[in-house]
């Protein structure tokens, strides 16, 4: 807190953020109270997060838009080892995404929550989702290795416990273990990291060099700092699910509640990228280009694979969670373009790029949540995942449907949704590679380019076939549905983060002179007086020579031809007429006889394959009177993806192997142990000095 002359107390966003993060504390410990009150503990305290989260986005916009860096220290921690926070235009912007989607999410947690009532106690999914917001606040706030690397354990800790929130399921323990580990292999590269960093920065006391402010004071040699990048790198990417480190991700996203999958998937990979940028263009500063180069590879890996992964999938909630790896590889391309640009001094293209790697990572948070929320809705309603068992929802679920719908064309990269603008804006960024010195650099970002368009067709492809096996066509499960609509606060949920979409989608140059100043900071260069210089409604990344767009022109022409074709078809009495469909002949047409989600997706399959562990096996069962006559087929499918096989297969087996020697020591008797003891001792006496 600030203190003015006059003695009023000054609040700033910083404290208004601090704020937030005190509430959601308050708030978990309420719920504990309100253990005999599931009903009240979930209004209230969904409620009170939901303005927890609008507080964080004040305090978020606010230190964005005045560009201005807030710095208090907390006297907590360890001694002489306090908490300090930050919050400048980056941290500011994470927070305004990260709070903007739990808000939203809160919003409908109100109502998706309390279907568990009657099943189980709920007290522990809120007072984790609570702990869950409150260390992925801190976790962009941190100014200080140590605090950051608490507030990452808080966070990790408290979404393993939703993952395992229905622990009576098999596959539920098994993805939260993994998830467990996968995110302490990370943290532990990331502290090794800071060491490194830390190490180079020591200030005047004897611990100083761990504050964020002492490292960037530092000089580093390019050795040292190669070594802490990749380290960071690792163990950021392995939060984010960059391929090859994405096992845990189908694993963990869809075994959790819907509304902890919407953050999981929306906002809590993103603190990740946070991670990358701060050290990298914050702490590190000066950089080869190769390191862009690695980023920008394995992003284009990940998008490409992530979208191949989601295409070959049934279970709703595992489709959106491969395609979080294909986001999280878009938002890396325009990372690692950023850096390769900016070790070329390039600094306006090298903002182009990381304002499309921010943008998209805005526009990413709030169309992916918006899509796990519309599949929480879904589950809620049928108690289904495989998209197998499902069709015909649109009739049912009318609401959930359009926006649902809203996601899959945002994220499916369509004007005039986000989704668009920001694949847009990397393309333009990829085309800018022939002014790059390096022949490599011209050679591999072309590549880059037509990967991103490929990915970008699979993604258009595999959300055509998401909505219309889920909810156009007939209804496909084997029992009767009895499909409901969501519930209101669900409703009003989804339909925010929809008209988020459009809002993103449609004034984009709003929002990126906004967010402008973090490009002006890290790489000294502004994208706002090139991309609105034909005013708010034309988007023109470096010069209108090159590309101009505006989704305010294509939002009307899309709403033009809607009105056309209503007036035309619908106003006109007979303009329409319903017939029997036509059946080839055959008796009327069923369930059976239509496309499912693994017929859909066989020519992909078919040119893809190779990349995955495909096994098809057909089993005939002949009919009595002629084993000419077929009764019927059973057609079995089962993808895996072969890096477990490859990667993670081999270490699980060597680990296994290691405990059960290691396990030969434990004897069981004192004088054993005992021995062990005297032998520690000795060497210790022997080689310590």
């Amino acid at each position: 807190m600030i203190f003015t002359p006059d003695f009023k107390l000054a609040v700033g966003p910083i404290e208004i953020a601090a704020a937030s993060i005190s509430m959601l504390f308050v708030v978990a410990l309420l719920a504990a109270l309100l253990k005999n009150s599931q009903r009240l503990a979930i209004t209230l305290s969904f409620f009170l997060a939901a303005v927890a989260s609008l507080l964080s986005v004040i305090a978020g916009i606010w230190a964005v838009g005045s560009g201005t860096t807030n710095q208090i220290v907390l006297l907590i921690g360890l001694p002489d080892l306090p908490f300090h926070m930050r919050l400048d235009p980056l941290a500011g912007f994470f927070l305004t995404v990260i709070g903007a989607l739990s808000f939203f999410v809160s919003v409908y947690s109100i109502g998706y929550v309390k279907g568990y009532l009657g099943h189980r106690s709920v007290t522990s999914l809120v007072i984790f989702y609570c702990l869950f917001l409150a260390g992925m606040f801190m976790v962009v706030l941190a100014d200080d290795a140590l605090f950051f690397l608490v507030s990452w354990e808080i966070m990790a800790a408290a979404s393993y416990f939703l993952v395992i929130f229905e622990n009576e399921r098999v596959e539920n323990r098994r993805a939260a273990f993994l998830y467990l580990v996968v995110a302490h292999v990370g943290a532990i590269a990331i502290l090794l990291s800071f060491g490194v960093l830390a190490g180079f920065a020591k200030g005047p006391g004897n611990f100083g060099g761990y504050t964020f402010d002492a490292m960037r004071q530092a000089h580093f040699p390019v050795e040292w700092a190669t070594v802490a990048f990749l380290l960071a790198f690792f163990g950021f990417a392995a939060k984010a699910g960059v391929v090859p480190l994405h096992v845990w991700l189908p694993e963990a996203h869809p075994v959790a509640p819907s509304n902890v999958s919407a953050l999981m998937s929306g906002v809590m990979l993103k603190t990740a990228i946070y991670g990358i940028i701060r050290i990298t263009f914050d702490l590190i500063r000066v950089f080869p280009w190769w390191w862009g180069a690695v980023v920008l590879i394995l992003g284009l890996l990940s998008a490409v694979m992530g979208v191949l992964y989601a295409l070959m999938q049934h279970d709703l909630k595992k489709l959106l969670a491969y395609h979080s790896v294909e986001n999280i590889g878009i938002i890396l391309i325009g990372v690692g373009l950023a850096m390769i640009f900016t070790s070329f001094n390039q600094p306006l293209y090298a903002a182009l790029a990381l304002i499309a790697g921010l943008y998209h990572t805005m526009n990413h948070a709030v169309f992916k949540g918006l899509l796990f929320m519309g599949a929480g809705a879904v589950i809620h309603a049928t108690n289904e995942r495989n998209m197998e068992e499902m069709g015909g929802l649109i009739h049912h679920m009318p609401w959930t449907a359009t926006l649902f719908l809203v996601g899959c064309i945002s994220i499916s990269a369509l004007p005039p949704f986000n989704g668009f603008v920001s694949e847009w804006l990397t393309f333009q960024a990829l085309l800018l590679s022939p002014s790059l010195p390096s022949p490599l650099m011209k050679l591999l970002i072309p590549m880059g380019a037509a990967l991103l368009a490929l990915t970008g067709a699979l993604a258009a492809a595999c959300f055509v076939k998401a909505f219309g096996v889920t909810f156009l066509g007939h209804w496909r499960g084997h029992h009767n549905p009895h499909a409901h609509e969501a519930n209101w606060p669900m409703r009003l949920g989804m339909l925010m983060a929809a008209l988020t979409c459009l809002g993103l989608g449609v004034l984009p140059t709003f929002f990126i002179e906004w967010m402008d100043v973090i490009a002006e900071q890290f790489v000294g260069s502004k994208l706002a007086a090139s991309a609105s210089i034909h005013g708010w409604m034309w988007l023109t990344p470096v010069s209108y020579h090159r590309a101009s767009y505006s989704g305010v022109i294509v939002l009307l022409g899309i709403l033009i031809v809607i009105s056309a074709v209503y007036l035309f078809l619908h106003v006109k009495p007979g303009a329409i007429r319903r017939v029997p469909i036509w059946d080839c002949g055959f008796e009327k047409i069923n369930q059976r006889m239509q496309y499912n989600a693994t017929s859909f997706a066989m020519p992909i399959r078919r040119i893809f394959g190779f990349l995955f562990n495909v096994r098809e096996e057909v089993n005939v069962v002949p009919h009595a009177g002629h084993k000419a006559f077929p009764k019927r087929l059973n057609y079995r499918l089962r993808i895996r993806d072969r890096l477990w096989n490859w990667i993670y297969k081999p270490i699980v087996g060597i680990s296994f192997w290691v405990s059960r020697k290691v396990g030969k020591l434990q004897q069981g008797r004192i004088q054993i142990y005992l021995l062990y003891s005297f032998i520690t001792i000795i060497i210790l006496l022997i080689f310590v000095r």
